[in-house]
């Protein structure tokens, strides 16, 4: 089996740490579209419209709704992020959502993702929350990882979402029950 070094995980958990990382979250944001990847977004898609979409994220970051990691190679340059939200309805402070997982195109199949995943489980269980949700794009190799990595599914969706082409396209949903 091949070698594969961890990638450095950072945790944006202020305003302006996220601010800080805005340029280099906004081109993994325009490559995961351009490859292709279900994540709100439709192509073409630009560079300012990817940083604007991160700026307008970090009074999330800033009050504790939301904590942003970053994948980062061994030069420091973004190869994967993942967001966790948290709930804020007083009956649901025990889960969260898993968000916006994204890996480079050229970073895939290197086990990226699947530590950005855990980063973000394991952060989410030493909070308390021990239910979390997420959703994809349906055959997608992020579906797969989910599946690969305990996840639940609970359904399909038709037609939930677009795909970056604007053709209307299923989606997965997953939950996960986390414990010590």
């Amino acid at each position: 089996m091949r070698h594969r070094p961890d990638p450095a995980l950072v945790s944006l958990s202020t305003g302006a740490q996220l601010l800080h990382h805005v340029e280099a979250l906004a081109d993994l944001l325009v490559d995961t579209v351009a490859g292709g990847a279900s994540v709100g977004f439709l192509s073409p898609f630009e560079h300012a419209e990817a940083a604007a979409w991160w700026a307008a994220q970090a009074p999330l970051v800033a009050d504790g709704r939301q904590t942003v990691w970053i994948a980062n190679d061994a030069g420091g340059q973004p190869l994967g992020t993942i967001s966790l939200v948290r709930a804020d309805k007083p009956n649901s402070r025990h889960r969260a959502e898993i968000v916006k997982l994204m890996v480079r195109r050229d970073a895939r199949g290197r086990g990226v993702g699947g530590a950005l995943l855990a980063t973000a489980e394991a952060a989410a269980l030493a909070e308390g929350r021990t239910l979390l949700m997420l959703d994809t794009e349906t055959g997608s190799p992020a579906e797969a990882l989910y599946a690969r990595r305990g996840w639940t599914s609970i359904g399909v969706v038709p037609g939930h979402a677009a795909a970056p082409s604007g053709e209307p396209r299923p989606t997965t949903f997953f939950y996960k029950s986390l414990s010590a």
